[in-house]
């Protein structure tokens, strides 16, 4: 099968680069949000798709790894992809869209929730275009209020 990059997936080579970051996430339980920084380098899979490989450090949580796939899937016209970090066991399936103005990608999630023990949430990444060397994702999930609740926040700099 033969498939040409379209203007989503080149919207994604912006991402491609190597990136520092810095992060801080509240993790709900009463303590003070955990600072993390680290490298990221994303690259490209033939303009289809964009791999994203992290690794950080957190004083408070330690070292960490994690890896994101993103894409888009012509025949439902929605971004998707998957996030796995070495700090949990769930496998992250995202199924999102940009928004008019280009500048957001919206990646939709299920998982294990983070405020009741055996259910599951749903969950918003958000991937904010701020500038060719400046992005933020925010984090954020589906409370048992009806609200969404954004937990973690991470800049990305562009190191190259």
């Amino acid at each position: 099968m033969e498939t040409q990059a379209q203007k989503e997936h080149q919207w994604l080579a912006q991402l491609v680069g190597d990136w520092t970051y810095e992060s801080e996430g509240d993790m709900l339980d009463g303590k003070p949000p955990v600072k993390q920084t680290g490298k990221e380098r994303v690259r490209s899979l033939d303009g289809l798709w964009v791999v994203c490989e992290s690794s950080g450090d957190s004083p408070d949580a330690g070292p960490s790894a994690m890896v994101m796939t993103l894409g888009y899937d012509s025949a439902r016209k929605r971004y998707v992809g998957t996030f796995i970090a070495s700090m949990m066991t769930h496998l992250w399936v995202y199924d999102g869209q940009l928004d008019a103005a280009e500048k957001v990608l919206t990646l939709d999630a299920e998982g294990p929730s983070v405020t009741t023990e055996g259910k599951t949430a749903k969950y918003k990444d958000r991937i904010e275009v701020k500038g060719p060397d400046h992005r933020v994702m925010t984090s954020a999930f589906l409370g048992d209020d009806g609200e969404w609740h954004q937990f973690m926040t991470a800049n990305y700099r562009r190191a190259t």
